[in-house]
């Protein structure tokens, strides 16, 4: 058996709906335990909030933990408010008070994820609702191992164990659904102060323990049975020293140890452990320190270190589950960067598998995710990275999405396993390399990709091209849009959506036939420059050519070869880019070509880049 290790410092989040009593309770947890400075206290006596009932005097225990000035303004918390107490076995309490109101629920799972505890409360009067659910769901997901299910304003019911009982009733079936083991039901009044940190002679009738009796006499341990695992951060270099700087988790390293470093799958052998405070033999979880390896290998910042008897297999394809907390809906087939730890890699959601309905936990079939919503998907990412399933290890098994136009974090997720299928497929090397067969074209292969609204002239300027370029004995082909969803993409649609699964396909096309030794001419809407640049990844520099055929909206309307423009007149075509959706121009193409010009002129200029 290994040790077990308390933990010095516990992280206890709150949660529940609008006005059910959250910051009051805290309040008067953290008053009742002197853990509030004396000022503090006599400010919240003369503070009142707009239509607050508390009589003068009194005190305001809710404004204890509000930071923000528009919540007093508007009587809800908006942004999460830290503070901390200390408990009597020693461990520091972090108590997260997390926003109630649905628009801010983002808010209450980034503060549920580094949680011990939860404590998720009911509104007597308004008995259970959907957000209480949404709240418990997201506990049960991100591993919170321990949950207070409190009651409050009992004192509305004069302190009915009936009403207890009822509340408790209609709650218990989503515990047992979201197995949630370690949890207890407390009644309390917080504007009173029954059973919050004294009993109270008022629920003399219930025998459990109080809010902080069940807060304080857990056993939050840390169980270094699981693999230890150290995210390198960054390299540390003075002179002829190189140390692998990070924090340790889940467990010991000693000085002697064999180690893998993953994803590269060297190995080597802990030779020492720095600290500020001198050398350490063994290390243990929560510990920061450079590690120096005999011999030297390969490492860089985002990989990892585990011990090479009980090492993480690396995989790029991962089960996970998805809170998504973006305003703007989840694109599966688009690129978002994946961050855990130090590691980033692009990464794409190639499929949701269901959405989680948190009221009844049925599971819904979905093609996109919005804000707020949980679901199970599947993620690919560019590289091997070592991720554990979220249920063995949260400081290892879980990750953030961010938007790689505006680098706003756009989903929390936990891993539930990764999916062996890349393991048993093995990149195969041919000797006939993409140059070779170039050379024997007596070309440079490269990516033309044409890119503007319909009418703008793609189709015609890239056929021009291929004239031009097969009669010079040059080898070309054209990926045309409408031509490709005829076939290869026949099952797509136009929704946000399917152009970026669109765009994916025809990008990985174009890199195939351009590994043929080919001049590839894309024509393609592709409106959404985060497709175009997940494009552009693919290739190295040199071998993507962006061309913007800059045709004004008026003139494609005019042109409307398909009549697609007179259909969206009358409403029978509705995501028509640039009339029912948006086109986003590029921002640093190589070429723009304007398309009012003759189409010689453009050809021309088309055939400088080809060459």
């Amino acid at each position: 058996m290994s040790k077990q290790i308390l933990k010095p410092v516990i992280r206890l989040t709150t949660c529940g709906s609008v006005d059910d009593g959250k910051s009051t309770l805290i309040g008067r947890l953290l008053v009742e335990t002197d853990s509030i400075p004396h000022d503090t206290v006599a400010s919240a006596r003369n503070i009142r909030r707009g239509g607050s009932t508390i009589a003068a005097g009194e005190i305001d225990f809710s404004l204890l933990t509000d930071g923000l000035e528009a919540e007093r303004e508007q009587g809800i918390t908006i942004d999460v408010a830290y503070r901390s107490m200390s408990l009597l076995n020693g461990s520091r309490l972090i108590i997260a008070d997390a926003p109630g109101h649905e628009q801010y629920t983002r808010n209450m799972a980034v503060a549920a994820s580094r949680s011990d505890v939860a404590l998720v409360l009911i509104d007597a009067a308004r008995g259970v609702r959907p957000q209480t659910l949404r709240h418990l769901t997201i506990c049960a997901l991100m591993g919170v191992s321990r949950v207070a299910i409190v009651i409050n304003k009992l004192d509305i019911f004069d302190y009915s164990q009936e009403k207890f009982n009822e509340i408790t009733k209609s709650i218990e079936g989503a515990v047992s659904r979201l197995k949630i083991k370690d949890h207890a039901f407390i009644p309390v009044s917080a504007l009173a102060g029954d059973n919050v940190v004294h009993k109270g002679a008022n629920l003399d009738w219930f025998t459990g323990p109080t809010l902080l009796e069940y807060i304080q006499n857990q056993n939050l341990e840390i169980d270094t049975m699981t693999s230890p695992h150290f995210s390198i951060q960054y390299i540390s270099r003075v002179g002829t020293f190189r140390g692998l700087a990070g924090t340790l988790v889940n467990g010991t390293f000693s000085v002697g140890d064999q180690v893998t470093v993953l994803p590269g799958k060297n190995q080597a052998t802990i030779s020492k452990m720095i600290t500020f405070d001198g050398e350490l033999s063994t290390a243990s979880h929560g510990q920061t320190l450079n590690i120096l390896l005999e011999p030297e290998v390969d490492a860089a910042r985002g990989d990892v270190l585990h011990l090479a008897s009980n090492q993480v297999i690396p995989a790029d394809r991962f089960t996970a589950n998805l809170v998504w907390l973006s305003e703007s809906e989840l694109i599966h087939s688009r690129s978002y960067l994946l961050i855990s730890g130090s590691t980033t890699t692009p990464a794409i959601v190639t499929s949701i598998r269901h959405r989680i309905n948190p009221e009844f936990g049925e599971k819904d079939s979905v093609k996109v995710l919005k804000m707020n919503e949980i679901a199970e998907v599947e993620i690919a990412t560019d590289i091997a990275i070592a991720l554990t399933n979220y249920d063995v290890s949260r400081e290892t098994g879980n990750f953030i999405l961010v938007d790689r136009s505006t680098l706003n974090t756009v989903a929390a997720g936990m891993v539930v396993h990764a999916l062996r299928r890349s393991a048993n497929i093995t990149e195969q090397r041919y000797e006939v390399s993409a140059q070779s067969r170039a050379d024997q074209k007596g070309q440079t292969g490269k990516v033309i990709w044409l890119t503007g609204l319909s009418g703008s002239g793609k189709s015609t300027i890239a056929n021009e091209v291929a004239k031009e370029l097969f009669a010079s004995g040059r080898h070309a082909y054209v990926l045309d849009g409408d031509n490709l969803r005829l076939g290869l993409n026949k099952d797509l649609g136009f929704s946000k959506a399917g152009r970026a699964e669109n765009v994916r396909r025809v990008s990985e096309v174009a890199k195939l036939m351009l590994d043929a030794g080919l001049i590839v001419i894309v024509a393609l809407v592709s409106p959404f420059r985060v497709d175009r640049d997940q494009a552009r990844e693919l290739f190295k520099p040199g071998e993507f050519i962006e061309v913007w055929i800059n045709t004004p909206p008026e003139l494609c309307a005019a042109r409307d070869p398909k009549g697609l423009y007179q259909k969206a007149a009358s409403g029978e075509l509705q995501n028509l880019t640039g009339v029912g959706q948006e086109y986003e121009p590029p921002l640093n193409a190589e070429l723009v070509i304007d398309g009012t010009v003759d189409i010689a002129i453009n050809t021309e200029k088309l055939m400088e880049v080809a060459k």
